[in-house]
């Protein structure tokens, strides 16, 4: 049966897309909630802080594990099973975190957390490829955009305020009741639009995932503390390496794979991807970056840091809506080059930040950026997955979204590398131009200061020439139509692929 082109067009869309993006929206608003709470939790909890960052750590992980495998999911069990199974996990998980009598509880409830939220993005974006014709998808798409891109942004100043006057539970407790309402909700609302099989899992594949996309996320989530030098680190690497090269052997040469890596041969999804992992990169220089630059650096509270990100978000969540209808209209080409071109200049302006940068014009340059990228994310995962056939959607969603997820941890480590070897550079230069000895604590302080913020000026100047190549991969992307799936069909006995719209005769 083709779902759709029968009973999805039956389906009231509005209620289902509603309760998945309040879901997906407390989801996103989770991930950022942790980093500003991390302080206390170190104190009532009595951890170090290589200890607290696993709440973070763990959360990343869980999801490189279970983000691979999503598209087996997709197969395997119906809408309405996988979101109601993923909402309530997150808010089991939730509610364990709330209520944790010991870091390792905390810790475990994390992992029940991410469990649940890793599925929740691809799952969404199948649903909305599903339900709406190709015309339509990037209105629908810049819908959940507002989801993905606000709860991020808001994270931090919500969790700066709440800290301020309450525990760090109630982080917790606001999320919960949202999600058991949610959940709730979606018992009624949510039905089954997609499609369901009954697809092998390929065990050594899922094994080979784990210890490849889990050893590289660790390694790179770990070298900013140990050093690229760690033997850790670099076992992790080697190990993970491995792995993921015989991962994708075996996904090329197994009949039923959990990613299916022929999809990129499709020309503009292949495109897309990689100016995708690019902005991502360039995305997470600014986002790990700049809070470290405004407390750091310029003395500001992590508050007052979070209400630097909130005018950023906030731009980013309402152009959401307005870039879809864009692209709708347009296509993708015209707002990527508009968004990188923006995106170009302002990652350069941040490289000119110095010690005694005024607040409004971080905050002005920041919300800009993210203008910028705002122009450029929804619109360029939308034109890649819409040449694909509805059948292979759901393994582009889950091939993107992991690519995303390594290239955010991947840019994490990168810049901040990169801004503190420079770093620790520009401080010995300074030290030894001005002849500033170690018991100059004063002196010392100022150098250390400016050769900080110069290492930071270096890893935005780095950001900018990833977001050049991206501008200039931009010009290639044109207007595409679903194609017919030659992948997901074809048997190795050589049978013809069957197309999607004969799927039910």
């Amino acid at each position: 049966m083709n779902v759709e082109n029968s009973s999805v067009q039956s389906y009231r869309k509005a209620p289902i897309l509603g309760v998945m993006i309040v879901g997906a929206l407390i989801a996103f608003l989770n991930q950022t909630l942790m980093n500003v709470a991390v302080p206390q939790i170190m104190d009532h909890m009595h951890v170090s802080a290589a200890t607290v960052n696993w709440l973070i750590t763990i959360f990343m992980l869980v999801n490189g594990i279970i983000i691979p495998i999503t598209a087996f999911l997709m197969n395997r069990f119906t809408t309405r099973q996988l979101y109601i199974s993923s909402m309530g996990l997150f808010a089991a998980g939730t509610l364990i975190c709330g209520i944790a009598p010991s870091f390792s509880v905390l810790l475990a409830g994390r992992v029940v957390q991410a469990a649940g939220a890793g599925i929740l993005f691809p799952l969404i974006t199948n649903v909305i490829f599903t339900l709406f014709p190709p015309e339509r998808r990037g209105f629908a798409m810049g819908i959940f955009g507002v989801a993905m891109n606000f709860a991020p942004s808001v994270g931090p100043t919500l969790s700066g305020w709440v800290l301020e006057h309450h525990s760090w539970r109630v982080l917790f407790f606001i999320v919960f009741p949202i999600a058991l309402i949610d959940l709730i909700v979606s018992l009624f609302l949510v039905k089954n639009v997609t499609e369901t099989s009954r697809p092998k899992l390929d065990a050594i594949g899922v094994i080979l995932s784990t210890i490849g996309f889990g050893g590289i996320l660790y390694a790179f989530s770990t070298a900013g503390i140990k050093g690229w030098g760690s033997p850790d680190v670099m076992a992790l690497l080697i190990v993970g390496g491995i792995s993921l090269i015989l991962f994708v052997w075996r996904q090329l040469v197994v009949d039923e794979p959990i990613l299916e890596f022929r999809i990129f041969r499709y020309p503009i999804f292949t495109l897309t991807t990689i100016i995708n992992i690019l902005v991502t990169m360039a995305m997470f220089s600014g986002m790990i970056l700049m809070p470290i630059y405004m407390q750091n650096i310029r003395g500001f509270s992590p508050l007052e840091s979070g209400l630097m990100l909130l005018p950023g978000g906030i731009v980013m969540g309402l152009m959401s809506p307005i870039t879809g209808k864009l692209f709708d209209k347009f296509g993708a080409k015209w707002l990527a080059v508009v968004g990188l071109a923006i995106t170009i200049v302002t990652t350069y302006m941040l490289t000119r930040l110095q010690t005694d940068t005024t607040f409004v014009y971080v905050v002005e340059v920041y919300t800009v950026r993210m203008l910028g990228i705002s122009l450029v994310m929804m619109p360029i995962f939308t034109a890649g997955l819409n040449e694909l056939a509805l059948s292979l959607n759901k393994y582009g969603t889950a091939m993107v979204n992991t690519l995303r997820m390594i290239a955010g941890a991947v840019g994490m480590a990168f810049f901040v590398t990169i801004m503190t070897n420079e770093g620790k550079a520009h401080i010995q230069n300074i030290a030894a131009q001005q002849h500033i000895s170690s018991t100059d604590k004063v002196h010392m302080a100022m150098a250390i200061h400016q050769g900080s913020a110069m290492g930071i000026q270096d890893a935005f100047m780095v950001a900018t020439g990833l977001t050049i190549i991206a501008f200039i991969l931009a010009f290639f992307i044109r207007r595409t139509e679903p194609k017919k799936d030659t992948i997901t069909n074809r048997t190795r006995t050589g049978k013809k692929p069957i197309a999607d719209g004969n799927l039910a005769k």
